[in-house]
């Protein structure tokens, strides 16, 4: 987001860019391995079919989702996780992960991923945000701005971090997105986890990526797909969200107190 005896974890992980600036990006810390091997380039006319124009239903679609997400002051999400990497012998691999967010708006966060390549923990209190990695047992803490929005930026400008998913929280900031989007077109409805949704795919500049939104008064996205067109592989990432949006937080939950025997270490700029 090594191999053995050398499958690899992802040279070229589903996700680990911003789907440009629409919805997702590869783990926090995780940089990406340099391919080795890829398969044949698909022809022309499987990665770009002929666009089908913008349906201004999906783009209200995605509007109403996002002022709902703006009126929510707390939220947790469990999120489910299946991702394509790349391996040294050029075959597409699955891999699943998980992970659970705890956002309190707008100035708190703790996010525990456990993904295939790490185990980890971002927890944000307003002014600070730590980085714990369980599986070294070390932990970084570095000043913060006073907001979740401004924090995720510092992290991406400063650290090249980013989290899964971590549009949700711009998405919940109401950002001005479809300028660029190629296409887009209601799917139709089906069911996720025994919920119904409505259904959307969507197009831009090297991504095609799809949304499930739940009906009714709350739509919240309940999965979410995407594939990196611009890539031979075409490698998939998929994400389903379960949401809590009425939860109750222990006073300690945004909190960090780092386990017995955790070391403190420095974090890198990338400047």
């Amino acid at each position: 987001m090594d191999n053995a005896p050398k499958p690899a974890l992802a040279p070229r992980p589903a996700g680990a860019r911003k789907i440009a600036p629409w919805i997702i990006a590869a783990a926090l810390g995780s940089g990406a391995i340099e391919a080795q091997a890829a398969p044949p380039r698909a022809p022309a006319s499987a990665v770009h079919p002929a666009p089908v124009g913008v349906d201004p239903r999906a783009v209200d679609a995605l509007t109403r989702m996002s002022a709902y997400l703006r009126s929510v002051p707390a939220f947790q999400i469990t999120m489910t996780t299946q991702r394509d990497d790349v391996d040294v012998y050029g075959q597409l691999i699955t891999l699943g992960g998980g992970a659970i967010y705890k956002v309190r708006r707008p100035d708190a966060f703790s996010i525990n991923l456990a993904l295939p390549s790490m185990a980890a923990q971002y927890v944000y209190d307003g002014k600070t945000v730590t980085v714990y990695d369980s599986r070294t047992s070390a932990y970084a803490k570095v000043q913060a701005p006073a907001t979740i929005r401004a924090t995720l930026e510092l992290a991406q400008q400063q650290y090249g971090a980013t989290v899964p998913l971590d549009d949700l929280f711009t998405w919940s900031e109401g950002d001005n997105r479809a300028k660029s989007l190629t296409s887009a077109h209601f799917i139709g409805k089906s069911q996720i986890a025994g919920k119904w949704t409505s259904h959307y795919a969507f197009r831009q500049p090297g991504v095609d990526w799809q949304i499930w939104i739940a009906d009714g008064d709350r739509p919240t996205p309940q999965r979410v797909t995407i594939v990196s067109t611009d890539d031979p592989a075409r490698p998939k990432f998929q994400a389903d969200l379960t949401w809590d949006t009425a939860p109750r937080f222990a006073p300690n939950t945004f909190a960090f107190a780092p386990p017995p025997n955790a070391r403190a270490v420095d974090i890198r700029s990338v400047h």
